[in-house]
């Protein structure tokens, strides 16, 4: 528990301090419920309910003082608190705290709110009190939101409504197994309350001018912790030593095209106990662990912050773990002009193989 609280620190600590101080600020309160989505017939047996619970939210307001305020419409950012319930015992309920940005569309009418954080899971798996808790191999749980809502602010007085669908997901991406997940479709509907009575004016000078730059390299090294499917079979960690080049293609977004060189410890563990315990699955044991890839990226820049998606294959493959490719996406932080980390997410389609903490050098 203490490591949780831990962590939620550092969320806030990112949302509220990470970005410029804002003068205008507004809450929200939320009420959802919804239904587990069947993405894996193993949780089968924990989708006994309609899960419900409720969303406050705290947000800055920006007004075009920064030029990327303008680029995206003026968004908001802050913090939210979370608590659900599942209605399955089995599960339990799950308290967690996010950042999150809110992207306006439609006279700002519709809100698009992403939001990344980390849950407290209040009944994990135990392989003696809760064994058929195949979702949540941890009590500590990364997490992600999705808001979709139409808004509509002040209608009386300092309040406003907003109603729309939710999209809450759950996983601790391999740190422990078991790890099959949760994703939770949900209706909410809620309340705004305005902190100022009067806010300013829309700024727009946005420069025109078409962004340039050069090519630039990178290199990264990423690491953690992660475990295999077979319950009980240990953590371990995972070195990655990545490097890339971007271009800029406009003043919002990069491509980019790099290499990954994968050390992953659990994996040299798992070819071991395959090769003396599923003979039959012709796996020698001295396999090497070792994987190397190639992949294509994205880059998403939101201020100091930024938004990575790469797809990559395999090209040095030893080892058949869950197929040739795979995918990454995250957040960057820049400090700086080069320097810069990350926290993102690796996997294989839907399955998450680990969570990868990076720091790199932009060149």
């Amino acid at each position: 528990m203490r490591n949780f609280f831990s962590a939620v620190l550092i969320v806030l600590s990112l949302a509220i301090f990470g970005q410029e101080k804002k003068q205008y600020s507004y809450v929200d309160f939320n009420y959802f419920g919804g239904n587990i989505a069947l993405h894996n017939n193993d949780i089968l047996h924990l989708i006994t309910g309609h899960p419900e619970g409720v969303l406050l939210s705290y947000n800055q307001q920006t007004f075009g003082e920064k030029v990327w305020q303008q680029r995206y419409n003026y968004p908001d950012y802050g913090a939210s608190f979370m608590y659900q319930d599942f209605k399955n015992n089995t599960l339990g309920k799950s308290y967690g705290l996010y950042a999150h940005y809110n992207f306006y569309f439609f006279k700002r009418h519709m809100m698009l709110r992403l939001a990344q954080g980390l849950a407290y899971n209040t009944n994990p798996y135990d392989k003696i009190s809760n064994p058929k808790n195949i979702a949540f191999g941890s009590d500590v749980l990364s997490s992600t939101y999705l808001m979709l809502n139409y808004k509509k602010d002040r209608i009386f007085k300092l309040f406003g409504l907003q109603a729309g669908l939710s999209l809450i997901h759950y996983s601790n991406a391999n740190v422990r197994a078991p790890n099959t997940s949760v994703n939770t479709i949900a209706f909410n509907v809620g309340m705004t309350y305005q902190m100022h009575q009067n806010t300013p004016d829309y700024i727009k000078n946005e420069d025109e001018e078409k962004f340039t730059e050069s090519v630039k390299y990178n290199v990264v090294f990423r690491s953690g912790i992660n475990e295999s499917d077979v319950i009980g079979s240990g953590q371990f960690p995972f070195y990655v030593v990545s490097a890339y080049a971007d271009k800029r293609l406009s003043a919002l977004s990069a491509i980019q095209f790099g290499a990954d060189v994968f050390f992953s410890q659990f994996l040299k563990e798992l070819i071991y106990y395959q090769s003396v315990s599923f003979p039959e699955e012709n796996v020698q044991g001295d396999e090497d662990y070792k994987r190397v890839g190639l992949f294509l990226g994205h880059e998403l820049f939101i201020n100091k912050m930024s938004v990575i998606t790469q797809l990559g294959y395999y090209v040095y493959y030893p080892y058949d773990f869950e197929g040739r490719t795979y995918f990454r996406v995250g957040l960057k932080r820049y400090f700086g002009q080069r320097v810069f980390g990350a926290i993102t997410l690796k996997s294989h389609g839907a399955k998450a193989e680990a969570v990868e903490f990076g720091i790199g050098l932009r060149l």
